[in-house]
């Protein structure tokens, strides 16, 4: 089953500073239907002005990972931790017992990213933070992990939760497969350009919820295209 989600009919905000998309329920939207996805709780699509951002706020018990499409966010929080994440990396907080930390747009341009909210498999772990570069040409063709809890994942940076994150870059005609194990879901957002997954045209900010698919198969209809996606073991889905 794909299930296309358009952006168009995404929930969402513009606060002057912040334009956000929301595929799932998140501050002031609701879907009932669109509460989470496995252990997927929120994808949040934000474009941050420049100069501009997040101010200092907590979280707890959550894996919160961060894919930068453009431009660059700051990190700082109360363990001491800081660090600039630029376009095509991803940093990872996991919040456990609490941790409050500020997210800003310290450029001069605007900055785009996906947020990713993953409910970790344990509470009450230690927080910690970090941010690892990518280098571009991995990204070529292919789906690389960028976050992953699976131990054998060693290149990705960990999280504590039974998923994956991983993205590639395909040029238009481009095409690449991805299998996923019996029972396991995915939610795919391509970040920029058109896709086509298993026959379902998907255009840059759509949503795709996918399950009992073994096979995915992915064609760029555009240059450029950067696709991102979760997926999670059955036994933890809602």
């Amino acid at each position: 089953m794909i299930e296309l989600r358009p952006y168009r009919e995404l929930g969402g905000a513009q606060h002057g500073w912040l334009d956000t998309r929301h595929h799932f329920s998140f501050a002031d939207y609701y879907h009932p239907q669109r509460m989470g996805w496995g252990q997927l709780r929120v994808w949040n699509d934000d474009t941050i002005a420049a100069h501009s951002g997040f101010p200092p706020h907590p979280h707890r018990d959550m894996e919160i990972i961060t894919y930068v499409r453009k431009g660059a966010i700051t990190h700082q929080d109360n363990l001491g931790n800081s660090g600039r994440t630029a376009a095509g990396n991803v940093q990872v907080m996991s919040a456990g017992t609490g941790i409050a930390h500020s997210e800003m747009n310290t450029e001069n341009e605007t900055t785009q990213i996906f947020q990713i909210w993953i409910m970790p498999n344990e509470k009450g772990l230690p927080p910690k933070w970090g941010t690892k570069p990518f280098p571009k040409g991995e990204l070529s063709g292919d789906f690389v992990t960028l976050a992953s809890g699976c131990a054998t994942d060693t290149e990705a940076l960990p999280i504590r939760a039974d998923a994956r994150l991983v993205a590639a870059t395909l040029k238009a005609g481009q095409s690449t497969d991805y299998s996923l194990t019996k029972g396991r879901k995915a939610y795919l957002v391509p970040a920029s350009g058109q896709i086509e997954i298993n026959g379902v045209l998907v255009t840059a900010g759509d949503g795709v919820a996918i399950h009992d698919e073994p096979l995915l198969h992915v064609i760029a209809q555009q240059d450029k295209i950067n696709t991102t996606r979760k997926n999670y073991l059955k036994r933890i889905l809602i």
